[in-house]
């Protein structure tokens, strides 16, 4: 375990509260908050962010996901457990997490149209974005 390096909520607060505002806005999106906890547990796997990691699965699970889903989310790609919506979701959340190597292709985000309105996949590009600044925050200080 590692030591904070830095309290970066208090020390910041206004910056915090940016992205306090953002995740609360989040929280009214018809994306559901399964969902959005859904692409920020796999983003935390990504990016290995423990803190995270625990604090997304624990809202999961209290959400009603089963436990043999959060097991299979990193093989995603092959398990059967998710449907082709969060297969979508997965696809473009990698997509972003590594957009320097991706560079957000057209083949991950076609997809999206087809089960999302334009207003949801602007909400997830936030909700991608808001889990990469949380999950550098966290790492870099270590939370």
């Amino acid at each position: 375990m590692s030591t904070l390096r830095l309290s970066y909520w208090t020390l910041s607060p206004e910056a915090y509260q940016g992205f306090m505002a953002t995740k609360k806005a989040l929280e009214k999106s018809s994306l559901g908050k399964s969902l959005i906890d859904l692409v920020w547990l796999r983003m935390s796997q990504i990016n290995g962010c423990a803190f995270c990691l625990e604090m997304h699965a624990k809202a999961l699970r209290a959400d009603g996901m089963p436990e043999a889903k959060l097991d299979a989310l990193a093989g995603w790609r092959v398990s059967g457990r998710f449907t082709d919506r969060e297969r979508a979701v997965l696809a473009w959340t990698e997509s972003l997490t590594h957009v320097d190597r991706t560079h957000a292709p057209d083949e991950d985000y076609e997809p999206l149209k087809q089960h999302f309105s334009d207003v949801e996949i602007a909400d997830l590009c936030f909700a991608i974005a808001l889990m990469s600044a949380f999950n550098r925050m966290a790492i870099g200080m270590r939370q």
